[in-house]
């Protein structure tokens, strides 16, 4: 198993370059520690350390692999251990401080890369790219890169479907240039909780709105990869949405996202000083323990508003009841799906690359790029923290 000491010589190796040369020094320590990081990691894989004779080993090293990477402190050259053998899965080993984060800097430099064969200027092209990789991107990079992304998405893409219990649909919109013109772009986003409590992305599509067929199409293609068992939905109320779920998964319980509903709600209210009464009197109908408790609120609230919010009045009287299918599940995994927030680091992902690209050429640019983020995010989730504890029901 890895040496401790040589670990330790590694380290303090490291550290006297960059004590001996400061930032000069950096990409000479990141590389000392990382092809010892990588090592590490091989040994850990293998079960057993260079040259050990062990039961346990799972494997056989096969020597290192040189690997030029780009980073923000310059080019560190790299030694990537390799593995013989596949595992019993078929994958073969690779370095997960590598592999983290590779698709979407591929994606990055291939958006990036579109817009400058579409015409945007070379200066622009070149202030993003530095800023997202520090590095401009070559026509011959794209090529290579292009074949490797799409592949690997399109697999994502199309992947089977594990039974899902909950499905929570989301949209976001960026500026995309079609046939000469800038269009808004909508970013449909399905999410899961899986059976065994873990979060998934299930899928991601690129259209032209948030219609009904949209909407249609992109719920039809995850039910047709295998999506079953969903119990309830939530998302916001577009209509859209709302007559694609009627047409796709009929019966299945829809929760309005009760964020949408407050922030709705407060467009009613006539007078800034009771904003805040009339939010907590929303929440009270939320937290409600039950869903008759919840409509005995209901309807004190409505009375309580009919004189002086009348707009209101009638708003949550038609509109909130649409926020309460969450009651009906066990109280632990309400906090989680009465919103639609659950697809929050998502977007938030999406935003912080999308905003420095700007304006994608075309739909496949931006589809490249928001999968790439999509995968990511995802495999984090589905091997990481249980999101929901099941019990069987």
């Amino acid at each position: 198993m890895p040496n401790h000491e040589a670990d330790a010589t590694t380290i303090s190796l490291a550290l006297k370059l960059l004590n001996a040369n400061g930032f000069e020094g950096m990409s000479e320590a990141l590389r000392i520690l990382f092809n010892e990081a990588m090592k590490i990691e091989r040994s850990n894989y293998l079960e057993a350390a260079p040259y050990e004779r062990v039961e346990s080993r799972r494997g056989h090293a096969n020597g290192f692999k040189p690997k030029t990477m780009r980073t923000r402190v310059g080019e560190i050259e790299l030694l990537i251990p390799q593995v013989r053998d596949a595992d019993e899965n078929g994958k073969r080993f690779y370095p997960t401080a590598l592999e983290r984060g590779e698709r979407s800097e591929r994606a990055f430099k291939l958006a990036i890369a579109e817009m400058y064969v579409n015409g945007v200027s070379t200066r622009r092209v070149k202030k993003i790219t530095e800023e997202l990789c520090g590095t401009e991107v070559s026509s011959s990079q794209v090529s290579r890169a292009v074949k490797l992304l799409d592949d690997e998405i399109a697999a994502w893409r199309s992947r089977e479907l594990a039974n899902c219990r909950y499905l929570i649909l989301d949209a976001r919109y960026e500026k995309v240039r079609i046939g000469g013109v800038v269009v808004s772009t909508a970013v449909l986003v399905a999410l899961g909780v899986r059976e065994d409590g873990t979060r998934s992305i299930l899928g991601i599509s690129v259209a032209a709105s948030e219609a009904e067929v949209h909407w249609r199409t992109f719920i039809e293609s995850l039910l047709m990869r295998g999506l079953r068992g969903v119990q309830l939905v939530t998302s916001d109320d577009h209509s859209g949405i709302k007559a694609a779920l009627a047409a796709t998964l009929p019966g299945v319980a829809w929760q309005r996202c009760q964020f949408h509903l407050q922030r709705n709600a407060q467009s009613y209210v006539s007078k800034v000083a009771s904003r805040s009464a009339v939010a907590e009197d929303i929440r009270s109908i939320f937290n409600a323990p039950t869903e008759a408790d919840a409509r005995q609120i209901i309807n004190t609230v409505v009375t309580k508003y009919e004189t002086s919010e009348p707009r209101l009045s009638e708003w949550i009287s038609e509109n909130i009841r649409e926020g309460l299918a969450v009651l009906q599940l066990p109280a632990e995994h309400r906090r989680r799906l009465r919103t639609s927030n659950a697809v929050e680091r998502l977007n938030k992902e999406i935003k912080r690359r999308t905003r420095v690209v700007g304006l994608f050429p075309n739909e496949a640019a931006l589809l490249r790029l928001v999968t790439a983020l999509a995968m990511e995010v995802s495999e984090d989730w589905e091997t990481g923290r249980i999101y929901l504890t099941m019990e069987s029901r």
